[in-house]
């Protein structure tokens, strides 16, 4: 195989191999080899001196399209290892927006050296999309746009995109504005392209388009662009002036970086910044471990409702048997629904107000499933511990299962409501909360049906 075939699985090896033996040309031919997101996915597995190694040896437009591609915590490595002369080029070279998303979480004096490495209208610019609120679309946005007056002709404003077209992000979706620049609407690129050079603007504009306050959360305007098939979302501020655009590649960005947010929490982690692979053993440990601690905790409700109940294990002991599988099946159907919940909640399906509604559908379902559960453990239990132990099972099953999908379908939705990350109180909490619970149940059943 020549290096012109080498594969993305072996250009680890080989580049990791070239710079051991400080073999920088061949270093150099191998990443100039790979298209940017191979050689940024490579770089950001890399310790912080390998990878600042690595990032220079590529030419100044390879190095801008790599390190875009990079995430912001990889970004600040790379900037921190640079000479002074290569972090200005650098740092002038990046659109707005991506210079503000590397530096939205950056230490104090990474954001210092930014600004002051930067010509005095980008920090300018740079500065004022910092002003934003932390997680808006302000701080998302480009605000280099080619804005069209409203009263220009198809003719003038093809000239416009032509003259000032070079030095903004995209001009696929061109915001239309009146003279105050109050957002009148928007026109695709495309209509101007094919509608003849006489007739206005204003003709063409779409007066309805979705538009987002430069306030609002980054998520909903995300979220907005894609129930809407839009490429890109204008954004005004509080009166309705145009001040930039929401893009396809940053709404994008911004859903993954919200759903993955929400993955981990939902699986009892801490979010974290960075390649996975880049991660320390003691890193990874550190962010599961205190959902871990808090859990452990919660879990200690278990040991104490079994605690209060030992005088009906001890009556009859063979309660004891379907313990594991009524606090499973119950925690399984919790995690269910709270998953649902969450992405409801996360897609816009569902609102707060519609607590009622969602209590009543979840605690059917849970039912349901129990009832069909509750059958095949009737039968088994008969078999194996007799027809009373096994309708104390059923009957348990039933109740355990409805419970608990009510409490997985509440608890995000009441989490929403008291501003708290629904993903917080999702699968491991709910989980845990309807084991101990459970337990409170099945030994409240199986002193009913056996009158001890």
């Amino acid at each position: 195989m020549t290096r012109t075939q080498l594969t993305d699985d072996e250009l680890p090896t080989e580049l990791r191999d070239a710079l051991e033996h400080h073999n920088l040309r061949a270093a150099q031919d191998l990443l100039g080899q790979r298209p940017p997101h191979v050689i940024a996915d490579e770089l950001a597995r890399m310790n912080a001196v390998d990878a600042v190694v690595a990032f220079r040896l590529l030419d100044k437009d390879g190095a801008i399209k790599v390190f875009e591609e990079l995430q912001p915590v990889d970004q600040q490595a790379i900037l921190m290892g640079l000479r002074d002369v290569a972090f200005r080029e650098l740092v002038e070279e990046l659109d707005p927006d991506d210079r503000v998303r590397m530096l939205r979480e950056a230490p104090a004096k990474v954001v210092q050296r930014v600004l002051a490495g930067l010509s005095a209208h980008e920090r300018q610019v740079t500065a004022a999309l910092l002003g934003y609120p932390a997680g808006s679309v302000g701080r998302y946005m480009t605000p280099e746009v080619v804005a069209l007056d409203q009263h220009l002709t198809v003719q003038q404003a093809l000239e416009l995109v032509r003259s000032k077209g070079a030095d903004a992000e995209t001009v696929y979706t061109l915001p239309v504005v009146d003279g105050g620049r109050r957002l009148t609407g928007v026109v695709e690129l495309r209509e101007l392209v094919l509608s003849p050079p006489g007739i206005d603007v204003l003709d063409l504009v779409l007066p309805d388009a979705p538009r987002a306050h430069a306030a609002d959360l980054a998520e909903d305007a995300a979220r907005l662009m894609r129930e809407t098939n839009t490429l890109d979302l204008p954004v005004v501020d509080s009166e309705e002036r145009l001040v930039g655009l929401l893009t396809i590649d940053d709404a994008v960005e911004v859903i993954e970086e919200a759903d993955t947010e929400d993955v981990a929490r939902q699986s009892g982690s801490a979010p974290w910044s960075g390649h996975y692979m880049a991660a320390t053993v003691w890193q990874l440990a550190r962010y599961r471990a205190v959902w871990l601690l808090l859990l452990l905790l919660a879990a200690t409700l278990t040991v104490t409702v079994t605690q209060a109940f030992e005088s009906t294990l001890e009556e009859v002991t063979q309660l004891a048997m379907f313990i594991p599988l009524l606090i499973g099946t119950g925690g399984n159907a919790g995690a269910q629904a709270a998953t649902a919940a969450v992405r409801a909640l996360a897609l816009g399906e569902v609102r707060v107000h519609d607590l009622p509604a969602i209590i009543w559908r979840e605690c059917r379902v849970g039912v349901v499933l129990g009832a069909m559960l509750a059958t095949l453990g009737t039968v088994l239990g008969t078999v194996f511990v007799g027809a009373q132990v096994a309708l104390v099972v059923g009957i348990a099953l039933v109740i355990i299962c409805g419970w608990a999908a009510t409490v997985g379908g509440t608890m995000p939705i009441l989490a929403k409501r008291l501003h708290i990350d629904p993903a917080v109180v999702s699968a491991p909490m709910v989980t845990t909360l309807v084991d101990a619970t459970g337990l409170v149940i099945y030994f409240l059943t199986a002193r009913a049906v056996l009158g001890i």
